[in-house]
C-alpha cells in the first residue's frame, strides 16, 4: 500500500534552516507530481510547494518563495523540502502529499512538526 514516511523537522531559531524528507513506497513514485503542505495551529492546511514528475518544474506559495526549495530523487523514491531563512510564521506541521487521481485518491505523510522560535 502507499506509504509516505517523513523525517526531519524540529525546533530551530529564526533565520535557521531545516530539511524535511519524505520516503515514498507502494506506488510508482517517478510518475506522480508531489507536494508539501503545512498546517499551523488554528489555520487551514495550505499548499507550500509543488514539483512535477521529473523535478524540472516547481512552484511555491508566495510566503516561502526564495526561501524554500522542493526537490526529489526518483532513484531513491524520495521527496525533500529545504527550508532556509526560517521565520516564526513558518511554524506548522508539514505534510508530504501525492494525489493519485479521483479513483485511487490522495495520500499524506504522517506530518512533521517544525517550530521556529528563539
Amino acid at each position: 500500500q502507499v506509504q509516505l514516511v517523513q523525517s526531519g523537522g524540529g525546533l530551530v531559531q529564526p533565520g535557521g534552516s531545516l530539511r524535511l524528507s519524505c520516503a515514498a513506497s507502494g506506488f510508482t513514485f517517478r510518475t506522480y507530481p508531489m507536494r508539501w503542505y503545512r498546517q499551523a495551529p488554528g489555520k487551514e492546511r495550505e499548499l507550500v510547494a509543488y514539483i512535477d514528475m521529473t523535478g524540472a518544474n516547481t512552484d511555491y506559495a508566495d510566503s516561502v518563495k526564495g526561501r524554500f526549495t522542493i526537490s526529489r530523487d526518483n532513484a531513491k523514491n524520495a521527496l525533500y523540502l529545504q527550508m532556509n531563512s526560517l521565520k516564526p510564521e513558518d511554524t506548522a506541521v508539514y505534510y508530504c502529499n501525492v494525489n493519485r487521481g479521483p479513483v485511487i485518491g490522495t495520500f499524506w505523510g504522517q506530518g512533521t512538526q517544525v517550530t521556529v522560535s528563539s
